[in-house]
């Protein structure tokens, strides 16, 4: 069982939202329900995503580095699927703050991409494979 049961961000736009969020979360297997004002992707044994609207629009967007959300990192298993995933969140209308590349100063293993949306919500797609042991 995750820990985390679920994770709401609010956003300006939710129908652009869905349409920048739907194309990776399906890509990872998740569904989608819509609700009158919102929308929830979720799949077996995984965390619920959700996004909704601001309760004040116009609010945004989020400024990465400020107080409150720093990024969604999705694990995946292999750098091929890093590079997939970011191209299907450029196609998405998502704006790549780095292309994948290696991050040594995190692993010697880890290979990531970081993208942003037009809410300042930040994403990232890792594979961090385990140190061989041996």
């Amino acid at each position: 069982m995750p820990v985390f049961d679920h994770l709401g961000i609010t956003v300006d736009d939710v129908p652009h939202a869905i349409a920048r969020f739907d194309p990776i979360l399906q890509a990872l297997g998740f569904e989608r329900s819509d609700a009158e004002n919102s929308a929830s992707w979720w799949r077996e044994g995984e965390t619920e995503f959700i996004v909704m609207p601001a309760r004040e629009p116009g609010t945004g967007p989020h400024v990465h580095g400020r107080v409150g959300w720093q990024h969604l990192a999705f694990a995946v298993d292999s750098r091929a699927e890093v590079e997939r995933l970011h191209r299907i969140a450029l196609d998405a209308g998502w704006t790549a703050v780095r292309d994948p590349k290696e991050y040594p100063r995190f692993t010697d293993r880890y290979y990531a991409s970081f993208l942003e949306d037009v809410d300042g919500i930040r994403i990232e797609f890792m594979h961090n494979p385990p140190r061989d042991v041996g």
